[in-house]
């Protein structure tokens, strides 16, 4: 297709960063190292991106160790930490064009949901905790007449953060920002599939006046460049979004290094309850459906198990049907399109072997279930819907992370909250309903870190963010989050 004039021109003069921030300048691997970065758009290796190997990562562990010790970051007060967090979101606004392209190019992500969702999250979640550091309070104890106790909030110094791909710079600010208002320094590494934005923050951060050495950007593959900064014995804490495979890896090389802290989100297998006196079946629809196939389902919180109260289950799974029935993979950059591609080819594939293994396990197949626009080189799949999932089947119990959508019914209120419950995972619950005596019922017995009632992911940066069980421990967002990133110290003094 032929894309939009400003798109185009866009394009012609788009530059494509590449390389490390390491120490307040961009730097090539010790050993020249790269990857192909390839978008799903199109299936086209967009450029090659700096591959940090072990060497790397000490290089960029050493700097912000530096920084964080000298205290160029950590020493200045509140003000001044505010006026560079404030720069940055000034700057990533004024580029937030550059931003939203690309995140679509690299992770195959609507050109429209990057523009309007992703990069203005990421730019609030920046301001947001630029006003909120100096608000973080200590406390004083009930300390007898000759002494005085008091509690205070210390940064804890070294931060790796690694970030998944679904979401690339919105992820990576939900760790960066708290982490920087809190005073530590930060070694960041993107996921390998989407580097692009991270590279470019690392510019920015600069630019905005961060010193040299409190924000370093590590490409590279996680099983290198991931794995020796979890190993580094200067690395104080590693937040993590990503896999559960990974995060256990991750508490094993904690454990072989030096007991570094580490806050983990992994993941989920969310249900989205129907009750028979939802008090509106079309919005529940548009919720069943979004809040499965947004993103093409690759959505931590993804409402991939939809539960429906047997009397009203043919006639919503209907409408559920015809609102997924108007998801058409498209060319991620046509402003118009609303259902990009997956990530990768591997990503891609795993969503069809998960398909596959559905359909052979004897669940009904009632939409999609294809590969999409193969002629364009790029990942696609279809949005799928099965009917007659069963809680042992593999789809009711894995996640996906595609847009694949699983329907189970129950006949009750104990039932549905069984089969929601009935999951490894934690991360994410909703439930319609009229009742508001059910509503509470079901949030108290659903056992989850979020949970909606007659919405799906209707939540901000003000509420905490993470899971139960095994979607991980530890939280994104709110005051919460600047807490993660600190140390809390008692000092007590004999008055004389």
């Amino acid at each position: 297709m032929t894309l939009p004039a400003d798109i185009s021109e866009r394009l012609s003069r788009l530059a494509l960063p590449g390389q490390a921030i390491i120490d307040g300048a961009r730097v090539e691997a010790a050993s020249g190292a790269t990857f192909h970065n390839v978008s799903p758009r199109d299936g086209l290796v967009l450029n090659q991106v700096t591959a940090c190997q072990g060497e790397d990562v000490a290089r960029a562990v050493a700097s912000a160790r530096a920084a964080f010790e000298d205290g160029r970051w950590r020493d200045q007060g509140p003000r001044a930490k505010k006026k560079v967090l404030f720069r940055l979101a000034e700057l990533m606004e004024r580029d937030a064009e550059e931003l939203a392209l690309l995140e679509s190019l690299d992770v195959g992500k609507p050109i429209r949901d990057a523009r309007n969702v992703d990069i203005p999250l990421a730019i609030g979640t920046c301001r947001w905790y630029a006003e909120a550091l100096d608000k973080v309070y200590g406390e004083v104890g009930a300390s007898p007449v000759d002494r005085l106790s008091y509690a205070v909030h210390e940064p804890l110094g070294v931060i790796g953060a690694i970030v998944p791909w679904n979401f690339p710079l919105h992820m990576a600010m939900w760790k960066v920002a708290p982490a920087l208002a809190m005073g530590n320094s930060v070694v960041l590494k993107p996921a390998e599939q989407s580097p692009l934005t991270a590279l470019k923050l690392g510019e920015l951060a600069l630019e905005a006046g961060l010193p040299a050495g409190v924000l370093n950007v590590i490409p590279g593959l996680g099983g290198v460049a991931g794995e020796a900064l979890a190993l580094s014995m200067d690395v104080d804490m590693i937040a993590f979004t990503g896999s559960g495979p990974v995060g256990r890896k991750l508490m094993e090389y904690s454990a072989r290094s030096n007991l570094k802290r580490v806050s983990l989100e992994l993941g989920g297998k969310s249900p989205q309850i129907v009750f028979a006196d939802c008090p509106d079946l079309d919005a529940a629809a548009e919720a069943a459906a979004w809040g499965v196939f947004y993103n093409q389902g690759e959505v931590c919180t993804a409402a991939s198990r939809l539960l429906v109260e047997a009397p009203i289950k043919e006639q919503f799974l209907e409408r559920v049907v015809a609102v997924a029935k108007t998801l058409v993979p498209g060319d991620p950059l046509d402003p118009e399109t609303v259902f990009g591609a997956m990530v990768s080819e591997r990503q891609m594939k795993t969503a069809l072997d998960y398909i596959a293994t559905a359909d052979s396990q004897g669940a009904r197949r009632v939409l999609g279930g294809q590969r999409a626009r193969k002629d364009s080189g790029g990942f696609y799949v279809e949005p799928t819907i099965f009917d007659r999932v069963e809680a042992d089947h593999t789809l009711a119990r894995e996640e996906v992370f595609g847009p694949v959508l699983g329907v189970l019914t129950f006949k009750d209120e104990d039932q549905a909250m069984r089969l929601a419950n009935d999951t490894v995972y934690g991360l994410a619950a909703g439930l319609w309903t009229s009742d508001i005596n059910r509503a509470l019922r079901g949030a108290r017995r659903l056992k989850a870190g979020l949970v909606w009632v007659n919405g799906w992911d209707a939540c901000d940066i003000t509420m905490p963010f993470g899971g139960f069980k095994q979607s991980g421990f530890g939280r994104d967002r709110s005051l919460h989050a600047l807490h993660k990133y600190a140390d809390l110290k008692s000092v007590s003094v004999t008055l004389r």
